[in-house]
């Protein structure tokens, strides 16, 4: 009888791993920014809305709950964020996630005194960040690319201490 419970518990331990490395994604979401609105904001805090396109290349759709991002500039976190937003990005497909984010204080005068001197009107990004799985897991993603401060960013930024 023991013998039988080791060889079962055997095959039951190998199918569950072969079926967890199965529901992995074969490469990683491309996540873009395509979009930064302002939002409305307390005391010394600035928030903004991110516009997330995310692009899934695999052939199994990548369902989510929630998604937490964090945006480096210079090295350094300028913003994070997080949503509870569930949804789905197909099979081949994309969809578009809004995603509120905080920045710091100092990150806010960083920016400041960069726009002040003309050093960061345009400035080199890296996104990281996952989107969760709905039962376990998570899809994690980064990009980077050029952030283009629009004039209403500008103007939010200017405008604190």
């Amino acid at each position: 009888m023991g013998r039988f419970l080791r060889c079962w518990s055997a095959l039951v331990l190998a199918i569950g791993v072969s079926a967890c490395a199965s529901l992995g994604l074969g490469e990683p979401p491309a996540v873009t920014l395509v979009g930064i609105e302002p939002i409305a904001s307390e005391g010394l805090e600035s928030r903004f809305e991110l516009r997330l396109r995310v692009q899934n290349p695999n052939d199994r759709p990548i369902e989510f709950d929630g998604i937490a991002i964090e945006l480096l500039v210079g090295g350094s976190t300028l913003a994070t964020g997080v949503s509870d937003r569930r949804g789905t990005v197909p099979r081949f497909g994309e969809t578009v996630i809004a995603v509120p984010v905080s920045l710091s204080l100092t990150a806010v005068i960083r920016q400041a005194l960069g726009l002040a001197t003309g050093a960061r009107a345009s400035t080199e990004y890296t996104m990281r960040g996952r989107l969760s799985g709905p039962t376990f897991g998570a899809t994690r993603f980064e990009s980077s690319g050029d952030l283009m401060l629009s004039q209403a960013l500008r103007r939010q930024i200017e405008q604190k201490p």
